[in-house]
């Protein structure tokens, strides 16, 4: 009779991920690993489904330079479809779901391409720019960061700040902008980071995920 572990090394040499092996045959992921966890074409399975994973939730962004009039509305509403399909798949993964609350409540809303938050917080501005990178495929030198700062405040000290704590480095920043006159620092003293992607296309997208996951959550009806 054959075992489960025997079960097992079967599904995962087709390719199987561990959730899949444990949905079909109710082992714990924590055993799976333990079975193989010294098997090298065990690892090369692993690293070509995290590929394939990652393949599959990266949101599609188009360059939009040479694209004008009623083709560039057909585009946007391409966009728009798109969004709604990738909606389905990432409206669990909590790295798109807080990028678009920090989004919904931090971004720029009144530019048609600037896909920009602005925070004080660094934790805040590193799950965002987790989101352009890693779900997004934004490239990153067109990720842009700046910081808004009073004067009594050191350029130097805030941008090194910044740096250490979110992982951009130096090619990435833009000026850095000094606002004129008296205001306490005692709040701001790394400034306020501005964070920023620029693409019509991904805004169109950002725009119509928050339009959905606020639909999606009124629709659970969670208070009642």
């Amino acid at each position: 009779m054959r075992t489960d572990k025997d079960k097992a090394m079967k599904l995962r040499r087709l390719g199987k991920s561990y959730l899949e092996i444990k949905s079909q045959l109710g082992i714990p992921k924590s055993t799976l690993s333990e079975w193989f966890a010294d098997q090298k074409w065990s690892n090369k399975i692993a690293s070509e489904l995290s590929i394939k994973s990652k393949e599959s939730s990266t949101i599609r962004i188009r360059k939009l330079n040479s694209i004008r009039g009623e083709n560039l509305k057909k585009i946007y509403l391409e966009a728009e479809r798109e969004a709604k399909e990738e909606f389905e798949v990432l409206k669990y993964h909590p790295l798109f779901v807080s990028a678009l609350m920090i989004y919904w409540g931090e971004g720029d809303k009144v530019s048609k391409n600037r896909c920009t938050i602005a925070n004080t917080e660094p934790q805040m501005i590193k799950i965002y720019l987790d989101f352009l990178k890693y779900l997004c495929g934004a490239e990153l030198p067109r990720i842009k960061g700046w910081i808004l700062i009073y004067p009594d405040l050191n350029e130097s000290t805030c941008r090194e700040f910044w740096m250490r704590n979110i992982g951009l480095k130096q090619v990435n920043f833009n000026k850095t902008i000094m606002i004129q006159g008296k205001h306490k620092t005692n709040k701001l003293q790394y400034g306020v980071f501005n964070l920023g992607y620029s693409s019509t296309y991904l805004k169109v997208k950002i725009i119509k995920w928050i339009q959905l996951l606020a639909e999606d959550i009124i629709a659970r009806n969670y208070i009642k």
